[in-house]
């Protein structure tokens, strides 16, 4: 998966989709300058990103979230400063996309600028959450989303976990299945997420896309 200007994660809901934007927009500080992590979750505002704040900030991350974020105010919204990062092509952003098709609306206003630019579009695929487990159900979450955001899914990433009772087991054992869902949606894995500890215990093929560590951040958690 190359760095592009843009990076959206979407997908179903407990994917894993936070704790892989908070990783990838690390990551990506580390080679370039100027990386902003948008949360553009309009339908979960206080479980997300804003968590890292800290975090995000200390490795050279500036935070786009919601004002409500860590509160038990409930309120979607669609940020003013995401028009920044359309604006500003010194940028490289990480976007946050949650609540499926729902939350997928957020991005669809700014589909036309989006268009103009660089743009990787993942849909995260976690194979133990009951609604993205085959190829219908993935085929229906996909387009919901892409109608709702006017974008084209670019790749998958596999974000198969099962929480803190992950095991390197629980990666290898997707790989096959979702190497037959990406041949299905004619889409290609970009990305094969696995704990960093588990990281030596996994070994991909090519169709598997680039094996990319991640460290969860809130005691072993994935954030969702």
């Amino acid at each position: 998966m190359q760095d592009k200007r843009i990076t959206i994660f979407a997908g179903h809901y407990g994917s894993g989709k936070t704790t892989l934007a908070v990783n990838y927009a690390l990551s990506l500080a580390q080679r370039t300058n100027r990386v902003v992590l948008c949360d553009l979750d309009i339908v979960n505002p206080y479980f997300r990103t804003a968590d890292h704040a800290a975090l995000l900030q200390a490795g050279g991350v500036e935070l786009i979230s919601s004002p409500y974020a860590n509160s038990n105010v409930e309120m979607p919204w669609i940020p003013t400063a995401a028009q920044r990062i359309l604006d500003d092509s010194a940028l490289c952003a990480v976007l946050d996309l949650g609540g499926d098709d729902s939350g997928a609306m957020a991005l669809g206003r700014y589909a036309p600028q989006l268009r103009q630019n660089e743009v990787e579009f993942m849909l995260v695929v976690n194979l133990c959450r009951p609604l993205t487990r085959d190829a219908a159900s993935l085929r229906v979450t996909r387009s919901a989303i892409e109608s709702a955001a006017k974008l084209r899914f670019t790749g998958i990433v596999n974000s198969t976990n099962l929480g803190e009772a992950t095991a390197a087991d629980t990666v290898l054992q997707s790989l096959p299945t979702v190497r037959a869902l990406a041949k299905a949606l004619g889409l290609p894995v970009a990305l094969t997420v696995v704990r960093r500890e588990l990281a030596q215990s996994v070994q991909l093929s090519p169709a598997d896309g680039a094996l990319f560590p991640v460290t969860c951040f809130q005691q072993g958690k994935w954030a969702i």
